[in-house]
């Protein structure tokens, strides 16, 4: 899902949020949470991080393979695999590290969501 700012936002399950103190210092009173279904707006869109060249020179190559491979001459195709295992790495690196797109929610409640992953969230 592609979130953008502006666009209307339901909380797709319960978040916890932390503990509430009152009283004295550290005098834990409760849990604090976000239920499933609360709706809010997409302040902001952070953490997408565009893909280095080598990882969008890997799924070139790669859909060039899948594709044609199975008619290339022996050579290109031996060439083209050598291409492949030297960007593996690379590709290998960027899905380990996954794309991390975090967003900044103003819930209609009157708090604010900053820094939630947008797996939690579903756009309306």
């Amino acid at each position: 899902m592609t979130l953008e700012e502006g666009r209307r936002v339901r909380l797709a399950e319960d978040l916890g949020i932390g503990e509430a103190v009152a009283g004295e210092p550290g005098a834990v009173v409760g849990f604090l949470a976000l239920a499933a279904g609360t709706e809010g707006i997409v302040e902001r869109v952070d953490g997408e991080l565009p893909q280095r060249a080598e990882v969008r020179e890997y799924q070139r190559l790669k859909a060039l393979f899948e594709d044609y491979g199975h008619t290339m001459p022996v050579a290109s195709r031996e060439r083209l695999e050598a291409q492949l295992a030297e960007l593996e790495p690379e590709w290998t690196a960027y899905l380990e590290q996954g794309q991390r797109v975090t967003v900044r929610v103003r819930l209609d409640n009157g708090f604010v969501l900053d820094g939630a992953h947008q797996d939690v969230l579903t756009a309306l």
